[in-house]
């Protein structure tokens, strides 16, 4: 190694952290991205060409290291705790005025931040260096994530200056607004599902298992309060941010201090103003007691301090003009009404189309083609239409009528009244074909990557598949004549489909479609009848008395296999060497004395592993797994936003474990 390449590395190294530090710290960067990364290539090509270079300091360590078979487990120096929240000004005004019947006769500055979101971390510096970075867990246990969040550019793995000798520091972790509508463009172009929103998108980065897959993703970090501190003196909340900026900790980019009613609701008005300029989303305002000496008098109740709140921002609501009304047809044949709208900008993106569920949702909003329409998105991710200005009407606008007649391909359609929809009935429809072949495709049932809707939408449209057996018969020629598909991607393709002829059984039922069946009734299947011959054989009375399936669902099962075109795309699945019998995991030697023995399972929220992979490791063990929460229900495991599943198991007096406690039991 020469003394030329070592200060060299040393000078990139500088100049790479100064930039992360502009980028990130201080959103004012002064090179362009590919400027940056030709900086990045140099340092990583000396580091290869001299390997006594190599440093665990290094910004080139932020691209993830071999994948993790695991996660292990962490304690927090100090609890991780969770907030009460409001969506109430009236209620926000209350807290303080609370605070201020708790501690009378003093001065009670607060602190309002954004509330940024994203996934909870909790990071460990031991005299500069980042020891681990964690989950929040069950707010005393978390997930060890270190390796993951090492690929995060704006968390030094060195902390700048005269850091604390110990500094647990408290942050959300964020997928970047403009990086994640990068990344959904990709995975469509990819013909991948896209993701939901930036949110579970961030969360579901750090759960993987391989941190080469998180160093691909927009992630970044906002730091905002501490756990344990040794080596610094902070006597005030506001006194952190300085602190953290000192040390190269990325905080939010704007925040205030009130210290009455008037002052606070000005400032959560102010923060509303900004926050969509936010490279990351946000969904209301953090108010913390400012004085750490105030927050101990005032103390905590059972789940949370009551020296702090969140305030939500309702969801933003829009005005635009309703165009028309056109008919989705999805993969069971039901027509779903879609409103085409004057693009309006709300909560951050545009929105040109939204869901309208029903023709009897049309008609209990009243709504109209022509009509100015009230546009929300739930949970600032789904367009929804919640209300119409019929004040607003000229008399032009024109009631929605459900069309009698398929738009894909012409049929008779039918009304479901069980179910409220609108049906079409006719099996060969191009729509249901495409949905179809698209559900059967998709990661939770046949898991075969690259069938996405263009791919899929070019193959029925050529007519070189007309039903999911087809797939089977792809070969390179037929893909090769597909527009933008070349030798590697036709390589690809065929080996998905070649990997998906030995999926389990449970798969292949799910995937096929039937009407009613889902995951669970599939698993149920698959675990009774142990292969498709059975089943294709079997009396509409045995299928209803199997628990997960019943008497609507038996019935829509022995119809559906009735049908002698159902059975011959099985017979022909079967020809082309796609599993026809169940190979699930045979359930363990002491699986009556195991601790899933005769258990019910309900998992929900956010996990490390895939949902099937988890269920078929209860199944193996003597467990049930089921879709519904009830009183039958044993276990629900919880992972990140469980949602209403876990309030249901709450109220039931359902037992709820996290991933932690469930790798406990299967220790």
């Amino acid at each position: 190694m020469t003394a030329s390449a070592a200060a060299r590395a040393a000078e990139l190294r500088r100049l790479i952290e100064e930039h992360n530090q502009r980028y990130y710290q201080e959103a004012a960067p002064t090179i362009s991205d590919r400027e940056y990364d030709e900086l990045y290539r140099e340092l990583l090509d000396l580091e290869q060409q001299h390997p006594e270079l190599a440093s665990a300091d290094s910004p080139t360590q932020k691209v993830g290291g071999a994948p993790l078979t695991a996660f292990s487990q962490v304690t927090h120096r100090a609890p991780m705790l969770s907030l009460d929240n409001t969506y109430s000004e009236e209620e926000l005004a209350e807290f303080y005025r609370r605070l201020q019947r708790l501690l009378p006769d003093e001065k009670i500055p607060v602190v309002i931040e954004p509330k940024v979101d994203g996934v909870a971390v909790s990071l460990l510096y031991e005299n500069g260096k980042l020891k681990y970075a964690a989950t929040r867990g069950d707010g005393t246990v978390g997930d060890d994530i270190t390796q993951n969040v090492r690929t995060i550019r704006s968390v030094p793995l060195v902390l700048k200056g005269n850091a604390p000798t110990l500094l647990e520091i408290r942050g959300e972790v964020y997928m970047e607004k403009r990086g994640f509508a990068q990344l959904n463009e990709a995975r469509i172009k990819e013909g991948l599902p896209p993701f939901a929103n930036p949110r579970n998108s961030a969360a579901g980065s750090l759960k993987q298992l391989d941190p080469s897959i998180t160093a691909q993703r927009p992630l970044g970090v906002v730091l905002y309060g501490t756990g344990a501190v040794e080596g610094a003196e902070l006597s005030r909340h506001s006194e952190l941010f300085p602190l953290l900026k000192k040390l190269g900790l990325n905080t939010a980019e704007r925040w205030w201090i009130a210290d009455s009613e008037e002052d606070i609701l000005s400032a959560i008005h102010e923060l509303d103003r900004i926050r969509r300029d936010f490279v990351y989303e946000t969904d209301g305002a953090v108010v913390k007691v400012d004085s750490f000496k105030q927050r101990e008098a005032l103390g905590f109740t059972a789940k949370s301090p009551r020296w702090a709140i969140a305030y939500k921002y309702a969801a933003e609501r829009v005005q635009t003009r309703l165009h028309d009304i056109f008919i989705q047809v999805g993969r069971t044949g039901v027509l779903t009404p879609v409103a085409a709208l004057e693009p309006v900008l709300v909560s951050g993106s545009t929105v040109a189309r939204a869901t309208l569920h029903n023709a009897e949702e049309i008609q209990r909003k009243d709504i109209r083609i022509g009509d100015i329409v009230v546009l929300e998105k739930a949970g600032e991710v789904i367009p929804a239409v919640v209300g119409v200005r019929a004040d607003l009407r000229v008399g032009s606008e024109r009631e929605f009528q459900m069309p009698t007649n398929c738009p894909e391909c012409g049929s008779t359609v039918q009304k479901d009244e069980a179910q409220v929809a609108t049906r079409c009935v006719n099996a060969q429809c191009p729509a249901q074909l495409r949905r179809r072949i698209e559900h059967f495709a998709s990661r939770g049932a046949m898991d075969i990557e690259g069938f996405g809707e263009a791919m899929v939408t070019q193959l029925v449209s050529k007519g070189l598949v007309g039903d999911v057996a087809d797939l089977y018969s792809l070969d390179a020629a037929k893909l090769g004549s597909l527009e933008r598909v070349g030798d590697k991607s036709i390589r690809n393709l065929l080996e998905a489909v070649r990997a998906s002829k030995g999926r389990p059984l449970w798969r292949l039922l799910f995937g096929i479609g039937i009407l009613h069946v889902g995951v669970t009734s599939s698993r149920a299947l698959a675990s009774h009848f142990r292969s498709i011959e059975r089943l294709m054989n079997s009396a509409a009375e045995e299928l209803q008395q199997i628990p997960d399936v019943g008497e609507v669902v038996g019935a829509s099962i022995h119809a559906f296999f009735q049908e002698r075109g159902n059975r011959n795309v099985f017979e022909r699945l079967a020809a082309a060497g796609v599993r026809m019998v169940d190979d699930a995991p045979a359930p363990v030697a002491d699986a009556a004395a195991s601790p899933f023995a005769a258990t019910t399972w309900v998992i929900t929220g956010t996990l490390s592993q895939p949902r099937e992979e988890i269920a078929e490791t209860i199944i193996a063990r003597g467990g049930k797994v089921s879709g519904s929460v009830s009183k039958k229900t044993s276990y629900l495991l919880a992972g990140e936003d469980a949602g209403s599943k876990l309030e249901k198991a709450k109220k039931l007096g359902v037992r709820v474990i996290d991933e932690a406690g469930f790798k406990k039991m299967l220790d």
